[in-house]
């Protein structure tokens, strides 16, 4: 949404909803709970955590391309890309966004770790595998 590297703000599947981002709560899962069992808001709660699940599994995980044996990514890794950092045990919803800072090239210059700027103010290194790049334009 912008270009500032301060920037922490994208786009989400809840601009297209609500006209802004979802803020998740955590909330039993009534996901295989049988319909006739589930009142009204039990329903949208139903479809709201069916929706985040299909986009955590096929949108972030599409954003996080695997082109290891036909383009280097040395060319597609750039500083102050924004990100999203994938954490195995935590929810989707709950994972951190991110500005590269630096690359860290190996001896055969392919990027496998980053350094990475989080919101906080706070850095980490990454593995490359471990993120999901945002598309900001179409360059």
């Amino acid at each position: 949404m912008s270009n500032d590297p301060k920037d922490y703000t994208f786009r989400t599947p809840g601009h297209f909803l609500i006209g802004r981002s979802l803020v998740v709560h955590p909330e039993p899962s009534v996901l295989h709970t049988p319909e006739n069992r589930l009142s009204h808001f039990q329903h949208v709660q139903k479809m709201t955590q069916h929706f985040w699940n299909r986009s955590s599994k096929k949108y972030i995980s599409q954003l996080q391309t695997r082109m290891k044996w036909k383009i280097s990514s040395h060319g597609l890794i750039q500083k102050e890309a924004l990100v999203v950092i994938k954490e195995a045990h935590v929810a989707p919803s709950r994972w951190q966004l991110g500005r590269v800072l630096e690359l860290h090239p190996g001896t055969d210059i392919v990027i496998r770790v980053v350094t990475v700027l989080l919101p906080s103010g706070k850095t980490t290194k990454r593995a490359v595998s471990q993120l999901c790049f945002l598309p900001l334009d179409n360059k």
